[in-house]
C-alpha cells in the first residue's frame, strides 16, 4: 500500500491568513473559511479553485442480510438491480444532482445478485461477486475477495483522476448496505447494535428490531477480529463496501481530494483511515444523514459535515447537494476585498 499524499500545510496558513484579512469580521463566514482553508491544503495553493471535473462513482452490491425477504430493509433485494438501471437511463437523484452541477456519475456493479442484462460492458469489467455473505451467520467475503475488491476501488479511483478529476465522490447501492456499514462502524468504534442501527430505508418497528438483532449477530462474529480492517471487511464487510475502502484510500495516495455521502461512505472512511493513518486528510464530510452510525463515524474521523438536511437515500446525493457550497467557499476568498483595501 502506498503511502497517503502530504497536504499543503503552507498553502492552508496562507489561505488563512487572507481570510483573516478580508473585509469581514474575524471568522464571520464561519464554516465557508473552512472550506476554502481545505481546499488550500488539498490543491496545493493559497488561492484554490472551486472543484470543476467532479467524478461521482456508484458502487453497486448486494447483501446476504437481505436473503429470505429481506427482513432489514423495506425494499426487496431485486431494486438493487433496478437503481442500477435507473442510474444508467439518468432518472435517480444522483443523476439528477450531477446534470444540475456539472459533475459525472459513474456506476459500477460490484457485487450485484443478478446479470444486468443490456448494460454495458464497463458497469461490470470489475465484479468480484453475486452478493455478499449473510454477516450475522458467515463471511461477508473470502480473504482473496477482499483484496479484489480493494483493487476494484482502487482501480476506478486512479481511472478517475486519471481523466482529469479533480475531485471524487463515492456513491453506494445496494438494498441492505446500512445494515453492513452499521455492523462495520459499530466493529470499528466498539458499539453495540442499539447504538449504531437507524431505519435506513424507513423501516417499522418491528423490521428495525430484526435489522439490530441482524447487526448484534454481526458484531460477535467481528470481535475476534476488531482491530484488523481487512479481516473486518472479511467477516462483516461486503465487497461494494470494500471496494469504497481501496477508493478511498488511493485518493488519498494520488492526492485527490474527496467529498464524502453518507452512512456507507462513512464506514469506508473510516476502515481507510485505520488502514491509513492521515488519509482523513483528504476527505471533506459533505453531509450528515440520519442513520446514527454516520454521525458517529463523522465524529471519530473529526469531520464536521457541509449540511445536515435529514437526508438518507445515499447513492453520493448529500454530497452533491453539498457541492454548491464547497465551490462558493474559494470564490470568497479570492474575489472579496481585503480590509486594507476598504479602509486605504
Amino acid at each position: 500500500m502506498s503511502g497517503v499524499a502530504t497536504i499543503d500545510e503552507a498553502a492552508r496558513t496562507s489561505a488563512r491568513q487572507r481570510l483573516d484579512g478580508l473585509a469581514k469580521p474575524l471568522g464571520a463566514l464561519g464554516r465557508l473559511e473552512d472550506l476554502a482553508v481545505w481546499l488550500a491544503g488539498v490543491q496545493g495553493t493559497d488561492h484554490p479553485a472551486p472543484p470543476t471535473t467532479v467524478s461521482v462513482v456508484v458502487l453497486a452490491g448486494d447483501h446476504g442480510v437481505t436473503s429470505g425477504g429481506g427482513a432489514v430493509s423495506a425494499y426487496p433485494r431485486e431494486v438493487t438491480a433496478l437503481m442500477v438501471g435507473e442510474f444508467l437511463r439518468g432518472g435517480a437523484a444522483v443523476t439528477v444532482l450531477a446534470r444540475a452541477h456539472g459533475a459525472r456519475v459513474r456506476v459500477l456493479d460490484i457485487a450485484v445478485d443478478a446479470d444486468l442484462e443490456g448494460a454495458p460492458a464497463k458497469v461490470g469489467e470489475l465484479k468480484v461477486r453475486r452478493g455478499s455473505g449473510a454477516i450475522d451467520r458467515e463471511d461477508a467475503l473470502s480473504a482473496a475477495e477482499v483484496e479484489a475488491a480493494l483493487a476494484a476501488g482502487r482501480t476506478v479511483a486512479d481511472e478517475e483522476v486519471d481523466a482529469g478529476a479533480d475531485l471524487l465522490v463515492p456513491g453506494d447501492m445496494g438494498i441492505g448496505n446500512t445494515t453492513v456499514a452499521s455492523a462495520l462502524v459499530g466493529a470499528v468504534l466498539d458499539l453495540p447494535a442499539d447504538d449504531v442501527v437507524g431505519r435506513g430505508t424507513g423501516v417499522d418497528d418491528e423490521t428495525l428490531a430484526a435489522k439490530r438483532a441482524t447487526v448484534a449477530a454481526a458484531l460477535d462474529r467481528a470481535r475476534a477480529v476488531e482491530a484488523d480492517p481487512l479481516a473486518l471487511l472479511r467477516t462483516v464487510g461486503s465487497a461494494d463496501l470494500a471496494a469504497g475502502t481501496g477508493f478511498l484510500l488511493r485518493a488519498a495516495e494520488r492526492g485527490t481530494p474527496v467529498l464524502l455521502d453518507g452512512v456507507i461512505s462513512g464506514a469506508c472512511a473510516l476502515l481507510a483511515e485505520r488502514l491509513a493513518p492521515g488519509a482523513v486528510a483528504w476527505w471533506c464530510a459533505g453531509h450528515r444523514s440520519t442513520e446514527p452510525a454516520h454521525r458517529l463515524a463523522l465524529d471519530a474521523l473529526g469531520l464536521a459535515p457541509i449540511l445536515d438536511l435529514e437526508l438518507r437515500l445515499g447513492e453520493g446525493s448529500g454530497a452533491l447537494t453539498a457541492l454548491p457550497v464547497l465551490r462558493t467557499a474559494p470564490l470568497l476568498l479570492a474575489e472579496m476585498a481585503t480590509l486594507a483595501e476598504v479602509t486605504g
